[in-house]
């Protein structure tokens, strides 16, 4: 079912791209949960797991359901194009208890008997008290699964930035919306998102704040009620080489799976790039990297994309999941 969102011309005007700790933080958590994501970061996942023992996120657990609604006031649109955790957990903590109680009872509805459990009792007996403990428990995640990777991770989500930018300047918001994923169209105005449920939402002069995200990946995430500004996450460029090490070659596994040449290649797709340029990287002729890229999309392993008169090359998440060996998902419970 698709979200329509309406553009207006100043809407084209106050469009932004930000990178925010707190958006990775909170997906991060949502992610320990979800062991369909577990495969596009079985390394983070297995350096976590003693760190993730010690936490209490049954609150923030709780507060995230399978399908619909989760509070805005813990995850709002990052308040600058770079903003520090201590500043935007000091929004969160600086949230209206009355529309935090408004926000925190739509997601508990959305999970039968979440309301009535003795958790969700206590965060809607004390609006208040609940933005704190939940704000509490968000920086001690904060400390343990998002800040000693805090380097890498913001350093792949400001390359995403920089070369969407660029895009930007090349061809256009028209023509970068649909570059940022595939279930993103644009036609005369209004950008559609492949969604859960129809939707419609008029921006009415707000604009659009656009996140690249680690850790919501392979989703598109989308909505924001008002008063929020609507914004966009979507599934950062390189994800696949985010947790690879110095020296790191294709699993032997994979070579057995696939030959060598082709796993080769699908590992050394740890971000967007062309066939000369896997051929130069790999010191192999273009032909063959060019018979292996087929192949491996083919196979559903791959996906290419134009750019101008380039031809960029990245992995599916079927194809991250294999090169990274993470076919194996890690228990969270």
């Amino acid at each position: 079912m698709p979200f329509h969102i309406h553009f207006g011309q100043d809407d084209l005007l106050r469009c932004r791209f930000a990178v925010s700790p707190l958006w990775e933080t909170q997906e991060a958590v949502r992610t320990l949960k979800r062991p369909e994501r577990h495969a596009y970061h079985p390394r983070w996942l297995r350096r976590i797991r003693a760190a993730s023992r010690g936490l209490d996120l049954s609150g923030l657990w709780l507060l995230m359901p399978r399908r619909g609604h989760s509070p805005d006031f813990l995850g709002p649109p990052p308040i600058g194009p770079a903003a520090r955790f201590d500043e935007e957990i000091a929004a969160v903590r600086a949230s209206d208890p009355a529309a935090a109680a408004d926000d925190m009872a739509r997601a508990l509805a959305c999970t039968p008997g979440a309301a009535e459990s003795p958790k969700g009792r206590a965060l809607l007996a004390d609006p208040a008290a609940a933005v704190q403990d939940l704000a509490d428990d968000m920086t001690a995640a904060w400390h343990a699964l998002i800040e000693p990777d805090w380097p890498r991770l913001r350093a792949l989500l400001e390359a995403d930035v920089a070369f969407h930018s660029r895009r930007l300047a090349q061809v256009g918001l028209g023509g970068l919306l649909p570059e940022l994923d595939r279930r993103l169209t644009w036609d005369a105005g209004t950008l559609t998102v492949e969604w859960r449920d129809e939707h419609v939402r008029h921006l009415s002069g707000q604009g659009l704040v656009l996140i690249p995200s680690v850790f919501s990946w392979p989703d598109v995430i989308s909505g924001f009620d008002p008063p929020w500004q609507p914004t966009i996450a979507y599934p950062v460029r390189g994800i696949a080489g985010l947790w690879a090490e110095p020296g790191d070659r294709a699993p032997e596994a994979l070579v057995r799976l696939l030959g060598r040449g082709r796993a080769g290649v699908l590992a050394a797709l740890d971000a967007p790039a062309t066939t000369t340029g896997l051929a130069h990287r790999l010191g192999l002729a273009p032909s063959s990297v060019s018979a292996h890229l087929g192949a491996l999309r083919d196979a559903g392993l791959l996906v290419s994309r134009r750019y101008g008169h380039q031809v960029f090359y990245e992995c599916t998440p079927l194809g991250i999941a294999l090169g990274t060996g993470g076919g194996v998902a890690e228990g969270h419970d």
